[in-house]
This record gives structure tokens, sequence and C-alpha cells, in this order.
């Protein structure tokens, strides 16, 4: 019944929970000229320490009221926050300076919409609502497919055949580059086969691939001794069970280089830097998988019922991908004030959206901001916590664009 009811949710617009006024043709992705990022000179840093200790949550942080007491960051603000450090995967370090060129007044717009919400003090708000993907049929296919587990133990999104988006804390603490970014590693969904375990050789077989193989022969004998002395109707049965029911792995590939926008780093924007917690993972080898492409967030009101969705690998649900979708509570400019049911382990997930294409009749996710946890904000002078998501924006868009391309030549719409 939940694969039946998930199925209907992810394969028809949500045109009953918008507003009676609002018609479908509201909801359309509309190609923006964005301004561009360019690269101006990169300079070689000290090498890393690599020992930091993660930063889970984040304090003090500016919330809603106090974004909107912020004055509009100035071009050469805007320059200082865009320009990005490069880690490779020997250690090495750059920093990058860019221009922006093209700014339009509206790329950084400072409009925040507020909704009134009951705040709690929990990751998991009332009845839990997520969904665990476990049917193959889901699991393996876009947009599920997207989703990645980054092996410092957040989440991530595909977005080109070679570039994974995920929360810059989860790869830096504000300070330094946290344990266990040296050695990258992002782990793609696949199902378990049933030569897994035999693939490999000599000393590269290790003890999880042995665990692998161990579980599918167990697997197989509980499976042989229930169908003892049925038909062949019955046995044909239980293998489709076991096809439907097997649990996901992961295929690791190591990360060639990962670059940090400086306005995430402490002591650069303050209070504002959650505005910047993001960063792209390039992968030393592309994978074939479908990625999801990146659009510019809309405000609240041309969203549909007010939603996003998305999915992620959450701590207290091991070994399974988690889906969720809920409607935003607030805006700012950079940020989306929620609560979707997630714990840890979901940071990093790409969160996305459903809007018809331009002059088109069907229907396209695409990206439009990166979730970055729980955290604790300032609200009337009193600390309340969200779930945060911080949005992509024409600035944002252009950078992550250049990251991907290395050009601004197919960054100039989004």
């Amino acid at each position: 019944m939940g694969h039946i009811l998930l199925l209907l949710m992810l394969s028809i617009p949500i045109l009953c929970l918008t507003d009676g006024a609002e018609t479908e043709q509201d909801f359309t992705w509309h190609l923006k000229k964005v301004p561009q990022i360019v690269s101006e000179r990169t300079f070689s840093l000290d090498s890393p320490t690599f020992e930091a200790k993660a930063k889970l949550e984040l304090s003090n942080v500016c919330g809603i009221e106090c974004q909107r007491r912020l004055p509009v960051p100035s071009l050469s603000d805007l320059k200082e926050f865009l320009s990005y450090e490069t880690v490779f995967e020997n250690g090495t370090r750059t920093l990058t300076h860019v221009n922006v060129l093209g700014l339009a007044v509206d790329a950084a717009n400072t409009t925040t919409t507020t909704r009134t919400s009951s705040r709690r003090k929990r990751q998991i708000y009332g009845t839990d609502s997520r969904f665990s993907i476990s049917d193959k049929r889901f699991m393996t296919n876009f947009p599920f497919s997207t989703a990645v587990k980054i092996s410092t133990g957040c989440s991530g999104i595909l977005i080109s055949p070679k570039h994974v988006l995920t929360a810059a804390h989860c790869i830096h603490n504000g300070k330094d580059y946290i344990k266990g970014s040296k050695k990258l590693r992002v782990g793609l969904l696949k199902m378990r086969s049933k030569g897994e375990g035999k693939k490999r050789r000599g000393a590269q077989r290790g003890k999880r691939d042995v665990s692998v193989a161990r579980d599918h022969s167990e697997r197989t004998t509980e499976l042989k001794q229930r169908s003892k002395g049925r038909g062949r109707k019955q046995k044909a049965t239980g293998r489709s069970q076991k096809t439907s029911d097997s649990k996901p792995s992961f295929q690791w590939t190591r990360v060639k280089s990962t670059q940090i926008p400086k306005g995430w780093f402490e002591g650069v924007t303050g209070d504002v830097s959650l505005d910047y917690d993001y960063a792209v993972l390039e992968l030393k080898r592309p994978h074939k998988k479908k990625y999801m492409e990146l659009g510019i967030s809309p405000t609240i009101r041309k969203m549909p019922g007010s939603m996003i969705h998305f999915s992620g690998f959450d701590d207290d649900r091991s070994g399974q991908l988690v889906y969720r979708f809920c409607s935003v509570s607030d805006e700012s400019s950079d940020l989306f004030y929620q609560y979707c049911d997630a714990e840890p382990g979901s940071v990093g997930s790409g969160v996305y959206l459903r809007l018809k294409e331009p002059n088109k009749k069907k229907w396209k996710r695409k990206i439009i901001a990166v979730y970055s946890g729980h955290q604790w904000m300032d609200v009337n002078g009193a600390q309340q916590d969200y779930n945060v998501a911080v949005r992509i924006t024409p600035l944002k868009y252009a950078q992550i664009c250049f990251w991907i391309h290395g050009n601004d030549e197919n960054c100039t719409q989004g």
C-alpha cells in the first residue's frame, strides 16, 4: 500500500495542495539570465591538516528577523563570498578569486515570506512522515537513484556525470577540513548481485565483500528451505520477492577535488555563513547514472503546495534510502525554513521540486536547494529550531555551474 501511495505522489502534479486561485500554468520553470562567475587569480595554499571536528549543528545563526535587517551585499562583498577553495585528492589546496559580471538587481533578492508555524525542538516533528525506499523498482530509478552517500556521514546528489552537490559542513567546519575529508569517497546506490563477492581479486576483496557474499548465501539457503516441497509457482514467487526486497549497497568512488565557497569560512561572512553551506565534489571517474539538473529556487508562492522533496541516508535507518516531502514554513533570500522530518545523515541531500517546462506539457524535477540540517537561530531574541535548506539563487547557480563546466558559456541561463 505504501508503494502505491508513493507512486501516486511521484507521478502526478500536486494541484490539490495549491490555493484554489492557482492553476497548473502557474508552476513553470522560468529560465532567467544569470550573472557570470569569472576566475581572476588562483593561489596555492598550505595543505590542510584534515583534523577538524565535524560541526553537525550551528548555533547563534542569523535567523529570519536578523536576515531582514542585513544590508544587501555589495559587489565587493559578493566577490569575496563567492571566491572559493579547491582541495585535491593529494592534499594540495588552492584559493581562486572571482569576479561577478552582469549582476542584476534582483539576483540578490532580499524578500522574505513568513508563515506562522509552531516551533518544536526535534528533527522529527510529530508523526514521522518519512518513507524508506526499499523496493528496487524505485531505488534504482530516477529520482531516487540520484541520491548518494558521502564517506564523512552525509548525503549528496548527482548533478553531472562527474559532480556531486552536498553541504559544505560535511567537509569543512568553518575553520578547517574535517577528519575523513582527505580521502573522501562517494557511494552510489546499487543492488547486491548474486556474484558480487566473487568479482574482486586477492587482497582487494575486503571484509565488506565477504559479508555481502555471506548474506546472499544465507538468504539463498533460507529461500530453498521455504520452497522445498512446493510447486514451481511458489518457487517463482520466492525468487521475485527476493529481487524486490534486496538491500542496497554502494559502489564507492574516490573524489578528485572539492570546492567550497569562501563565504562558508568562519570570519569571512560572520552570521550569514549558513547561506553558503554548499560544496561540489568532482569524482575521479564518471558514473553512468541519470543525474538531476540544477534550477534556480522559486519563491514559496510559485511552488505547488509550497512543497519540497529530498532523499538521503538518515542515521536512524541504517542502510536505507529515506524520502520525505513537506511544505516550506518560511523563507529568506538564501534559506528555506521547514519542518521536513529528517535525521543526521540526510544532511547534504539535494532538495528538489517538479514544475512544468516552458511551452511543454512535461513536468521536470530540478534541484533548488541543499539540505543543511537542524539548526538553531535567533527569532525575536530567542533561539528557535528549524530544519534548514540553502536555496540555489542565481549567483549560486552561476557558481556551481562554473564549477561543473569550468567556463561560463554553459551557464548563461538557469
